[in-house]
């Protein structure tokens, strides 16, 4: 059967109550409405909850921004500052921490370029702190980044090369950006995924590389992701359903059409849109055609976070006025 693809925490617990019409036990939720955005917060507790909804167990933040693709310098700045906040709340810097952003991603194709472009705006202060050996700032903690390519690029595993720079640089904590999947097409482009169960890379476009956690990296890792494309499939099951509703709306009630348009099973709708795109298109997505927009925007959005996260004594001004 089809699978929906999707990095979201979010979307996978709702793909999986709609499919089992309840609530999973193992999983605690929280939702927060602000004016220009909301925070869902899904916990998964235990295995039980990893199983059924395909995630690690950890804390999946979502920041919702339907306004985000039109975004103007003030809402820019707030959601650089709401995601400030929750990546603090999770990780808890100290002016002690030392920590490693790495920035996921191929920068040749503007899609999975997010990770590289934060990268190119996160203040980095770890060559500061060895010149002068210093150990603590009053406004700056120690912080270095890398943007590692991608397998096809350097020819070596993302985790092999990141583990080798923990182990010589040893940080407290990975920070970890990369573009992701989604199930709808309303969120690319316009929702925040911060976890601190670390990312697999490349799992939402079905080429998954070896986790980025505590497991494999011996320190804790957290995770920036922004969907910047929607799986072809997906997108047309949801115009099927539209049409099915459409059609429905306009068959009479007991006709033996409409009750047939009535009982039609996911199943069924997954199982013709596979048979109709594998022989043409059986592993495409679809990406905004302002992509290269929105990546350059987003980018600027996610590192202002970091920033700000990380830096105990530097506000939006400072970030503002570093990154142009």
């Amino acid at each position: 059967m089809f699978q929906a693809r999707t990095d979201l925490a979010i979307e996978a617990r709702e793909i999986y109550e709609q499919k089992n019409k309840g609530h999973i036990k193992d999983i605690e939720l929280d939702k927060e409405e602000k004016d220009n955005y909301s925070v869902t917060r899904v916990k998964i507790l235990n295995a039980y909850g990893e199983k059924r909804l395909g995630k690690s167990v950890g804390t999946y933040i979502t920041i919702d921004v339907p306004a985000l693709k039109n975004a103007d310098q003030d809402l820019k700045d707030e959601i650089s500052q709401a995601m400030a906040k929750e990546l603090k709340a999770l990780i808890k810097p100290n002016k002690h921490t030392k920590s490693l952003v790495v920035g996921l991603g191929n920068w040749n194709i503007t899609p999975d370029a997010l990770g590289p472009k934060v990268i190119d705006k996160v203040y980095v202060t770890r060559h500061l702190f060895k010149a002068y050996n210093k150990t603590e700032d009053e406004d700056m903690t120690s912080v270095s980044a890398i943007s590692p390519g991608v397998m096809g690029i350097t020819g070596i595993e993302t985790s092999e090369t990141i583990k080798g720079i923990v182990e010589k640089t040893k940080p407290d904590i990975v920070i970890a950006v990369d573009a992701l999947a989604s199930r709808k097409m309303e969120r690319v482009s316009t929702t925040i995924q911060i976890t601190d169960a670390g990312i697999s890379p490349g799992s939402g476009i079905g080429n998954e590389r070896k986790a980025l956690n505590k497991e494999t990296l011996g320190v804790p890792v957290y995770a920036i992701g922004i969907p910047t494309v929607v799986d072809a499939a997906t997108m047309v099951n949801d115009t099927m359903e539209l049409i099915i509703e459409s059609l429905k709306n306009q068959a009479d009630k007991g006709t033996e059409f409409y009750s047939m348009l009535e009982e039609m099973e996911s199943q069924d709708k997954y199982q013709l849109i596979k048979e109709v795109l594998t022989p043409y298109m059986p592993n495409v997505v679809v990406t905004p055609k302002e992509i290269d927009e929105l990546i350059s925007n987003l980018s600027l959005i996610v590192a202002n976070g970091i920033n700000i996260a990380l830096h105990h004594g530097i506000d939006l001004k400072d970030v503002n006025r570093y990154i142009n």
